[in-house]
């Protein structure tokens, strides 16, 4: 199934079209903006534009030359996604068989990229997902490599904050570091965050930062009437309104999030065992989701009429632990710190 097409963000694809016309878009490129906005799928539509045999009289990907179909498809050879994948539920977190790991995370990867071929609107990684320093080694044995059919290969890390999945363990981060300062000319990497804070300095030091902004709602609308995945008037517009101009917010909020919900019933009848109960690391992913919908949770209390001041305390304990834990805070200490303060 090929990729839905890009909607909005028209700026930003001038301004990169334009770069790419005039020869100057930059190798090393960061796309930063909320998450869910659609930074990834920019970042596709990017490694279509510099591989497109023709495009149009506005620098727009034609869709329909060989290269742009294999982008759209997730088959071009020079184009290399690079997502969060779980590297310990494969055996290949461990040990000191470097060539082994590689192969693991190529595996992985692997069949993430069949799995979005065959669904395109995927879910976020999982809380326990990162990008080991398997997959950068992967990336960098890529990267040396020609190019398999095009002129320049593209490279698309997204999540970027999971290089680092915890305070402490910056292999993966560092290993990129070079390829992001001399990046081989034939090669454009591109990275994307919701949280470039989160990235070391020396990361944001090697790239272009180009913010991507939440779209109207007129193109979130757009998309859904595309996809055709909602039937009714009233619920098109509870969904548009909820994803607040993040498309990939979109279908997350077509069910509640039943395991983060389970997460805070849990936290909030038994605070201490469920302290006990976290990973003491990897305080982003899971444990930041579960803070989101505590906080939604908390939101709806004010909207039913609860008490609104002590609520609104409560709504910015909760986001406050949820800035902790971007820093990687040991979740252990936050949740219980957090229950207390509660």
């Amino acid at each position: 199934m090929p990729l839905p097409p890009l909607i909005g963000h028209e700026g930003v694809r001038t301004r990169l079209a334009g770069a790419h016309a005039s020869g100057k878009l930059p190798q090393a490129l960061l796309l930063a903006g909320p998450r869910g906005v659609g930074k990834q799928r920019l970042a596709l539509w990017l490694a279509q534009l510099i591989h497109c045999e023709a495009p149009g009289p506005r620098q727009e990907p034609c869709g329909d030359c060989r290269p742009c179909r294999l982008v759209l498809s997730l088959q071009h050879p020079d184009v290399h996604w690079f997502v969060p994948i779980e590297l310990s539920k494969r055996g290949g977190s461990g040990g000191t068989d470097a060539d082994k790991q590689i192969e693991v995370a190529a595996d992985a990867l692997a069949e993430e990229m069949a799995a979005r071929r065959e669904q395109p609107q995927y879910s976020p990684p999982a809380g326990l997902a990162s990008h080991p320093v398997a997959s950068v080694r992967l990336l960098l044995k890529r990267l040396a490599l020609t190019p398999a059919m095009g002129k320049r290969k593209v490279f698309i890390v997204g999540d970027a904050e999971r290089l680092i999945p915890q305070l402490g363990t910056e292999v993966a981060a560092n290993a990129l570091l070079k390829a992001l300062e001399e990046p081989p000319a034939d090669s454009v990497i591109i990275i994307t965050a919701a949280d470039p804070n989160a990235l070391l300095p020396t990361v944001l030091s090697r790239v272009v930062l180009v913010r991507v902004a939440r779209i109207a709602d007129s193109d979130v609308t757009a998309f859904v009437q595309h996809v055709g995945k909602i039937s009714t008037k009233v619920e098109l517009e509870q969904r548009v309104t909820a994803a607040e101009g993040c498309i990939g917010k979109l279908f997350a909020t077509a069910a509640p999030r039943s395991g983060q919900q389970e997460q805070v019933a849990r936290f909030l009848e038994a605070p201490l065992v469920f302290a006990l109960g976290q990973v003491p690391f990897q305080a982003r992913g899971g444990f930041t989701d579960m803070l989101d919908a505590l906080a939604d949770r908390l939101r709806s209390e004010v909207k039913r009429g609860g008490d609104t001041e002590k609520l609104v305390e409560a709504i910015a304990l909760v986001m406050d632990a949820r800035d902790d834990a971007q820093g990687n805070v040991n979740p252990q200490l936050l949740a219980a710190v957090l229950a207390e303060a509660l």
